[in-house]
């Protein structure tokens, strides 16, 4: 009796051990993701061969802008443009011409290489929402964004195993000034994670303090070497290069640190109601950004970039995980791989105000269609609520959560000795029942991709429970990866270096709010 009674309780141990396992927070990041399945190629190549030589008759006959940057018109120029004004015409060849010197990949290296990424071939990288003034989470409902949020965004980035980049404006901490927010902000990338993170883009000025900054965290020289930066520069569709974003990359450029040269459209308003229509567009700014960022320095790291949404044409907003998204980002990742660039589009993308159904919905289509279209960066994976407005806690963590099947669709499928499970097949027999089989006993803990927030419970448990849904288990997950939070190691003087250089920048500016 008391034998049995040991028994029990060993076996009521174990199950307490399990369960204890399951919920225990991991601070482990996954590598990034490796497909080892195919592309979805929407276009065949008569149509890209269309779109392309479309994109170089716009170039060279529409041309773009490069506004209040003469020293760009100069560069342009010496390449062999037309310059008319501030209008840059560029004749057919040209521009890819210069795109042939740009990397097809390339490393982003972190303060703890381990978490270093690979950008570019059959890699996607996965990194945070990025710029949104507002908040949201279950508590507080949506408000005006503080550093405060930012730094907790930093930490559950850092906690979150299938996030393998920090990201940049994770949020838009409205309490601290303009100009010195970007300081804040990169501070915390630089000492709260040691995942990559991105630079500031808001000023040329702030790209070269971003600059400055990682000379002080990986040293000068290893800075000029390598790359320890990505950053996202937009392109103010339609052909239109400002010159702020250009002159942030120029400084990105010329220091070796690599640049997202990106369209900003949203369909029907900033380019033309039809995919191909817009991906001539998208193909042309992106030809003309990259060439430009080769003229700065040629072997600059860049990433061709496409962010393009719908429009609802009876409000004027824009939608996200429609059809047409799908199919822009589809195309313009053959054009990318057609130059040999890595690609950058997806994104936990949707127009919801909530993390709800349609959030759900709209940020899975996207998400497929990022793994599928050969995405090799993709920003905004994880945060994204109200059409980029809001950067939301509870969604965060759903979509960080749910980026772990992205990693295990891209395996493929195993077709090796234990793939093909004959063993099972020859010890269960017609009739049996596969749990006890010495197969599932070796492979169970790894068959099958679970995930760490979402409920699978029988309905009485659930119900025992709270009857919570998944805002509310998200909710209950941001508290628990908050509460788990370790800072990384860093050395104590390199980080008195990077809030003495904050602190003394602050302190040379008035507050200002530009």
């Amino acid at each position: 009796m008391a034998q049995a009674s040991t028994r029990r309780r060993s076996r009521s141990g174990g199950g307490a051990a399990r369960r204890a396992a399951r919920s225990a927070v991991s601070v482990e990041t996954a590598k990034y993701i490796e497909r080892n399945v195919p592309l979805y190629e929407i276009l065949t190549d008569e149509a890209l061969d269309i779109i392309e030589t479309n994109a170089e008759t716009v170039l060279e006959e529409i041309g773009v802008e490069f506004p209040s940057n003469p020293g760009a018109l100069e560069r342009w120029a010496a390449a062999g443009a037309k310059i008319d004004g501030s209008r840059v015409r560029i004749p057919r060849g040209l521009a890819r011409e210069l795109c042939k010197t740009a990397p097809s990949s390339f490393t982003q290296h972190a303060r703890n290489p381990e978490k270093s990424v690979e950008i570019g071939g059959k890699n996607l990288v996965c990194a945070p929402v990025y710029g949104p003034p507002f908040v949201r989470d279950a508590d507080g409902g949506r408000r005006y964004a503080t550093m405060d949020d930012f730094h907790k965004f930093v930490k559950l980035g850092h906690t979150s195993k299938w996030l393998h980049h920090s990201g940049g404006t994770v949020c838009e901490p409205t309490d601290v000034a303009v100009n010195k927010r970007h300081l804040d902000m990169l501070l915390a990338h630089m000492t709260l994670t040691d995942k990559p993170f991105m630079g500031s883009v808001t000023a040329p000025s702030r790209a070269q303090d971003s600059v400055d900054m990682c000379k002080i965290l990986f040293g000068e020289e290893f800075v000029q070497n390598n790359t320890v930066m990505t950053s996202l520069v937009n392109i103010n569709s339609p052909l239109t290069f400002d010159d702020i974003m250009m002159g942030a990359l120029e400084v990105y450029a010329s220091n070796n640190q690599a640049c997202i040269v990106s369209p900003f459209i949203v369909g029907g308003a900033m380019a033309p109601v039809s995919v191909a229509g817009t991906l001539t567009q998208v193909f042309a700014e992106v030809l003309a950004g990259i060439a430009y960022s080769q003229l700065i320095r040629p072997g600059a790291p860049v990433i061709f970039g496409a962010f393009v949404t719908s429009i609802d044409m009876g409000s004027g907003a824009p939608t996200f995980g429609t059809p047409e998204a799908s199919q822009i980002l589809y195309g313009a990742g053959q054009l990318a791989r057609r130059m040999n660039l890595p690609f950058r589009s997806g994104g936990g993308l949707c127009g919801s105000k909530l993390p709800d159904a349609q959030a759900a919905y709209e940020t899975a289509h996207t998400h497929n269609a990022a793994l599928l279209g050969g995405v090799n960066f993709m920003l905004h994976s994880c945060g994204w609520l109200e059409g980029g407005l809001v950067s939301s806690f509870e969604k965060f963590v759903m979509d960080a959560d749910q980026l772990g099947v992205l990693h295990k669709f891209a395996e493929g499928v195993a077709i090796d000795e234990n793939g093909q499970g004959m063993d099972a097949l020859r010890e269960v027999g017609p009739g049996g029942h596969y749990l006890g089989s010495a197969h599932t006993q070796a492979n169970y803990q790894t068959a099958f991709w679970r995930s760490e927030m979402l409920d699978y419970k029988p309905f009485e448990t659930w119900q025992e429970e709270g009857a919570r849904d998944t805002q509310t288990l998200a909710a209950q997950r941001v508290e628990t990866l908050l509460g788990a939070y370790v800072k990384p190691e860093i050395d104590p003087e390199v980080e008195a270096a990077l809030v003495a250089f904050v602190e003394t920048k602050k302190a040379s500016m008035p507050d200002a709010l530009e």
